[in-house]
């Protein structure tokens, strides 16, 4: 199989375990060096990976060997670590968003193509059976042609669990930077790109309260507007609406449903890898499950570096970063939607990614070359 492919992570916060958890171990993948602001925390994290290297930022950029960067940073901070990874010579992974902006955005893909690195962002999840066997339904004909499609994200907000949600109600927060990139993402694989958006936003509160951690009780500014509903024309011609909400407290929506002329698919929620995928059909009387069809199964964060290991020029990669560009248009166009109360007109689009085939645990975490 060659080599591992040699990885620096940047940026130890609280995802970065459920990252390390898939990547440390896995035979295509070399930790090779880490990085955070709190130098303690990246000597902590090294001493749990064999081989790696707690460093400073710029010292793991300068690493001949480091092929990939790995940065799970805060939002703010992603265009700024992304462009410095594209400068040093290396491809990227980011956690999603791709940035808080579309030029900047616009700028890592801009800069990356000219230097000949690879971008690739998450969400991953959309790769796991859930999104994808509904894909499959769809693409086989089972609802007949998609028509419209609804998303739901309602939760009361992150600080109810997170000890610094700051972030989340600063600018290039909110929940439709933060949650949005798993709906749209799951809706571009489902029904294709997007040609343009209306929305409307509002806030519900100018304070959060931080409910665990050292910082409990604390009141933290919201700068952000906490709830968004939009309308997404797909180029096909088929009208999706998102709601995601940092206001609510519970919701009995499904987290997507997709409309066909034949029948109605529930998807499940796109922040989990799987779940179960239901079919109601014309001359059904009651919902159906469907047997996992397509996607990694029981895949976790992580898998789409994997799978962008595994690109080559026969086949981008699945969590790629010319889609998340285009979602994050997607999501940045809705806000501006709701600021000037117009329907905007997209600048990007993205080819849907190449579906993935049924690939059974003990395939991706080893590997396999019938599994690219």
């Amino acid at each position: 199989m060659g080599d591992p492919h040699r990885v620096g992570v940047i940026g130890l916060g609280v995802i970065s375990r459920a990252y390390l958890d898939t990547l440390a171990d896995h035979p295509e993948i070399d930790i090779v060096a880490v990085a955070d602001l709190d130098a303690s925390r990246s000597a902590e994290v090294a001493a749990t990976i064999p081989g790696a290297e707690a460093m400073s930022v710029e010292r793991l950029l300068a690493r001949p060997d480091v092929q990939t960067v790995l940065n799970l940073t805060i939002p703010a901070a992603h265009a700024d670590i992304s462009l410095d990874t594209i400068d040093a010579g290396k491809n990227v992974y980011v956690e999603k968003p791709l940035a808080v902006t579309f030029p900047d955005g616009r700028s890592i893909i801009e800069r990356a193509a000219s230097a000949g690195v690879r971008v690739g962002c998450a969400p991953d999840t959309v790769l796991g059976t859930g999104t994808q066997t509904a894909r499959a339904a769809i693409d086989g004909g089972l609802i007949g042609r998609p028509m419209s499609a609804s998303a739901v994200m309602v939760t009361p907000g992150h600080e109810r669990w997170h000890p610094n949600p700051d972030f989340y109600y600063a600018p290039g927060g909110g929940p439709m930077l933060d949650m949005g990139p798993y709906y749209i993402s799951a809706l571009i694989h489902l029904l294709g790109p997007v040609r343009s958006v209306t929305g409307a936003a509002s806030r519900l509160r100018a304070e959060r309260v931080i409910g665990s951690g050292p910082r409990t009780g604390q009141r933290i500014p919201v700068g952000v507007d906490t709830h968004l509903t939009g309308v997404l024309e797909h180029t096909n011609g088929a009208l999706s609406t998102i709601t995601t909400s940092f206001d609510g407290v519970r919701t009995t929506a499904v987290a997507i449903e997709v409309h066909g002329e034949a029948g109605t698919l529930a998807v499940p929620d796109p922040n989990y890898f799987d779940g179960e995928v239901r079919l109601f059909a014309l001359g059904d009387t009651d919902w159906r499950a469907l047997e996992p069809q397509a996607g990694y199964a029981k895949a976790s964060r992580g898998i789409g570096l994997i799978d962008l290991v595994r690109a080559d020029d026969q086949r981008a990669p699945r969590a790629d970063g010319v889609v998340a560009l285009h979602v994050l248009e997607t999501m940045t166009s809705l806000l501006r939607s709701a600021t000037e109360g117009q329907r905007i007109e997209l600048t990007t689009t993205a080819q849907r990614p190449v579906p993935v085939p049924l690939t059974p645990l003990e395939d991706w975490q080893a590997y396999d070359a019938k599994t690219r």
